[in-house]
C-alpha cells in the first residue's frame, strides 16, 4: 500500500474518532452562551474573563510540560543534568506570583459581579447602550414553585399561567418568588441567573429581556421525580404582542381561586400550559404565609399572636398583668423560697466583710494556694 493510501486511511480514521465527541456535544445547551437579557449577557461575560485568566496559567503549564518532556527526555545528551539543583530565587517568584496575581484579579472580579449583578438590586440599564426609563414601572410578576409545575401570577393584569411566562422586550422585570412545599431554583438561563424558592420565605429578582423569542427556563435544584420535567416555556415579546397575549389569557374560562390552587398543587408532572383569567386577591401573599388551606393560620398571625402574649410569650420585655406579682423563684424574696437540696433560702448574713473600707479585703496574703500532693502547704506572696 502506498504512502498516499495510508496517509487518506489515517484522515479517515481521524474523522471516525471525532464522531463520538460530537455526538456529546450535539447533547449541550448553549443557552448560558447565547443570552437575551441584558444579566445574563453579563453573566456571561464574567464567564468568559473568569476562563481567560485561568487560562493564563494553564496554557504556558501545559505547554511547558511537553516543551520540559521533549528537552529533557534520556535520549537529548547536549539537555543540563544538575543532579544538586534544589532552589531558585527566581524561579519561585515565577511560580508563586503569577497565581497569585490571577487569584487578586478573581476576587476582585467576583467582589464587583456580586455587588453588580445582585439579584436584589433594580437594573440600571435595559442595554449597554440604554438606561431605564425611570417613568417605565417594572412588571410584577409573582412566581410560586410547585410539584412539579411553576406558577406565575400577573397581579397588575389580573391573571395566572402554568409553565409559560411572557415577559415585554425592553421593560424591567421585577419577580417575587417563593415555594409551596420545597426548596427550589428558579432559572432561565438566556433572561438571568439562578435564584432559589422556599417555603415561607419570599426572595426576589431583577432581569430584563431585550429580544424576542421563544426560550426555556426549568429547575436547577432536584426536587423529587418529578424534576426532569419542571420546565416551563419563557416568551419574549413586543410591548403590543404582550397586550395580546394578556387579552388571550383573559379569555380563558378558569380562574386561580383557593379550590383551584389547592387542586394545582398536587404533584403532578409533564404539565401543559394553564391559563387563569381570573386570580384571587392576596392569594401569593397566603402562600407565601402558608395559610391558603381553610382554617390554617397565617404565619405572620402567629407572630403577632406570640409577641401580643400569645401561647408563646415574647422573651423580650415582657410584664405581668397590672397588680399582679411575677411568678418563678427568681422574683421571689428569700422567705418565699423553699427549702430543698436544689434551692436554699436567702442567707441571712453575707459571706465575708462587707465594709469596702477594710484593709483585709485588699490583704492578699490571707489567700491559701492548694497544697501540691507530697509537699506542705504554704500561704501565697
Amino acid at each position: 500500500m502506498s504512502d498516499t493510501s495510508l496517509s487518506a486511511m489515517g484522515r479517515r480514521l481521524a474523522r471516525l474518532a471525532m464522531l463520538p465527541a460530537l455526538a456529546l456535544l450535539a447533547a449541550c445547551n448553549t443557552q448560558v452562551l447565547d443570552p437575551a437579557g441584558d444579566i445574563a449577557l453579563q453573566q456571561r461575560d464574567i464567564i468568559y474573563i473568569s476562563t481567560a485568566l485561568m487560562l493564563v496559567i494553564i496554557v504556558p503549564v501545559m505547554a511547558l510540560i511537553c516543551v520540559f518532556a521533549w528537552r529533557y527526555r534520556k535520549g537529548n545528551k547536549d539537555a543540563t543534568y544538575d543532579p544538586d539543583f534544589h532552589h531558585s530565587t527566581s524561579l519561585e517568584l515565577v511560580i508563586w506570583s503569577a497565581p497569585l496575581l490571577i487569584i487578586i484579579c478573581l476576587g476582585a472580579l467576583t467582589w464587583w459581579s456580586t455587588h453588580l449583578l445582585d439579584p436584589f438590586r433594580p437594573v440600571n440599564r435595559i442595554s449597554a447602550t440604554k438606561a431605564v426609563d425611570p417613568k417605565v414601572k417594572p412588571l410584577d410578576v409573582q412566581v410560586v414553585s410547585l410539584d412539579w409545575k411553576w406558577l406565575f401570577i400577573y397581579p397588575e393584569q389580573g391573571i395566572a399561567t402554568v409553565n409559560e411566562l411572557a415577559l415585554p422586550v425592553d421593560r424591567p422585570v421585577r419577580f417575587h418568588l417563593t415555594s409551596s412545599n420545597m426548596m427550589n431554583t428558579f432559572y432561565a438561563p438566556t433572561l438571568a441567573g439562578m435564584i432559589y424558592t422556599m417555603p415561607g420565605m419570599r426572595s426576589t429578582l431583577h432581569a430584563v429581556l431585550n429580544k424576542p423569542g421563544k426560550f426555556e427556563g426549568m429547575s436547577a435544584n432536584y426536587s423529587g421525580s418529578g424534576f426532569s420535567n419542571m420546565r416551563f416555556t419563557l416568551y419574549g415579546v413586543k410591548p403590543r404582542d404582550f397586550d395580546a397575549w394578556v387579552n388571550r389569557v383573559k379569555a380563558a374560562p378558569l380562574a386561580l381561586d383557593t379550590p383551584t390552587y389547592l387542586e394545582i398543587e398536587k404533584p403532578t408532572d409533564k404539565v401543559p400550559p394553564m391559563y387563569f383569567a381570573r386570580i384571587q386577591p392576596g392569594l401569593f401573599d397566603r402562600v407565601y404565609q402558608r395559610c391558603v388551606r381553610p382554617g390554617t393560620p397565617c404565619m405572620r398571625d402567629m407572630m403577632r399572636h406570640d409577641q401580643d402574649g400569645g401561647a408563646m410569650p415574647s422573651m423580650h420585655g415582657s410584664q405581668p398583668p397590672a397588680g399582679q406579682k411575677p411568678e418563678g423563684a427568681i422574683f421571689q424574696g428569700g422567705n418565699e423560697m423553699d427549702v430543698s437540696p436544689n434551692r436554699g433560702k436567702e442567707p441571712t448574713k453575707p459571706s465575708g466583710n462587707a465594709n469596702p473600707n477594710d484593709p483585709n479585703n485588699r490583704d492578699m496574703s490571707r489567700l491559701d494556694l492548694p497544697a501540691l500532693r507530697g509537699a506542705p502547704r504554704a500561704a501565697a506572696v
